[in-house]
């Protein structure tokens, strides 16, 4: 029961502190910011920068012995870690 009494008294410190912080802060002079004025940009065709990807699709037997060769690679990789 005593600590719920402690646990009070630091919530009512806290609400004192909180109110007159707000009370000063109302008291400050209130800052005179403009907001930025925006700036439309567009770009031309001539300066996007364009990547072109261009490459063949890989065909089932290329899938497949792409993943079987990095399977192999994965293991290999692997049982040279547990070495060290």
């Amino acid at each position: 029961m005593n600590i719920l009494k402690h646990m009070e008294a630091a919530f009512v410190v806290a609400l004192g502190l909180a109110s007159s912080a707000a009370f000063m802060a109302g008291s400050l002079p209130t800052a005179h910011a403009h907001a930025p004025t925006a700036v439309s940009a567009s770009a031309t065709p001539s300066d996007m920068m364009v990547v072109v990807v261009s490459a063949k699709h890989m065909s089932a037997e290329e899938k497949l012995q792409s993943l079987q060769e990095e399977q192999r690679l994965a293991i290999a990789h692997g049982s040279s870690a547990r070495r060290m």
